[in-house]
């Protein structure tokens, strides 16, 4: 009998231990608090096309939509239209703010053109 709880409760500590690694390497955890802390994180799944990816940057979330289409040699990411959740985060951000988002969307998906939604689109266009 105490060794079946022994056993009871070296499983628990494991599964505890366990539980407690897969929190703190857990990417969307981590989008959360770069979002809440005014920070730089990229939150994508690469592998999957259907899943948007997700930007935290200077206190704003940017959500992107990836759309698959043909390339010269392949199917990949053609066009992505990127928004931001919260329009009223967006006060003090520069076009180059929205440069630098490009350039880091561009180094995962370089076949992209990057289409962004209003109000981000009147300040690109000029």
């Amino acid at each position: 009998m105490a060794l079946l709880l022994r056993i009871a409760i070296i499983l628990l500590i494991i599964y505890i231990f366990y539980r407690g690694v897969r929190y703190l390497i857990d990417p969307k955890r981590k989008l959360d608090e770069a979002y809440e802390n005014g920070q730089y994180y990229f939150y994508d799944d690469v592998k999957n096309i259907r899943k948007n990816f997700f930007i935290s940057y200077k206190g704003a979330l940017f959500e992107g939509e990836k759309y698959l289409g043909t390339t010269d040699n392949a199917f990949e990411v053609v066009s992505i239209f990127v928004f931001v959740h919260d329009a009223m985060k967006l006060q003090g951000f520069t076009k180059e703010d929205f440069m630098y988002l490009e350039n880091e969307i561009l180094m995962n998906y370089p076949n992209a053109s990057i289409n962004w939604k209003n109000p981000i689109e009147k300040l690109m266009k000029d």
